[in-house]
């Protein structure tokens, strides 16, 4: 069975470094392999922005965009909480390609296939 890996991400642009650092993992862990989804909840969803996202940059680590098209390109999903973007009245419209908005089954799911979960 291959490794499988599900990132939750609870932080947005409002604490820059615990938003990039889980794209950080995710593109390694595909680098080594493993099948990775992440999975934004709380203030995590902000992320799924378009403009937002785009501005989510740390020193001396890449730039949100990049990271996030290199996990795309790579196969990776991207699971946003239907509740917590309907909360902020985040649509579909706003968010990047590649976001998909699920309930907490879907996620439960994840989680109990994966290997590992990290939460951020």
């Amino acid at each position: 069975m291959a490794e499988k890996l599900v990132i939750l991400v609870t932080h947005g642009p409002s604490d820059p470094e615990m938003a990039t650092i889980p794209f950080v993992m995710a593109t390694a862990a595909q680098a080594s392999d493993v099948e990775v989804s992440m999975a934004f909840q709380s203030d995590g969803v902000w992320l799924m922005m378009k403009d937002l996202a785009w501005r989510v940059h740390v020193q001396d680590f890449p730039p949100m965009k990049e990271l996030m098209d290199a996990y795309l390109e790579a196969g990776g999903k991207m699971y946003v909480c239907g509740p917590c973007v309907k909360s902020r009245k985040i649509t579909a419209d706003d968010m990047v390609e590649g976001a998909q908005v699920v309930n907490a089954a879907t996620l439960v799911v994840e989680i109990a296939a994966a290997t590992n979960t990290l939460v951020y």
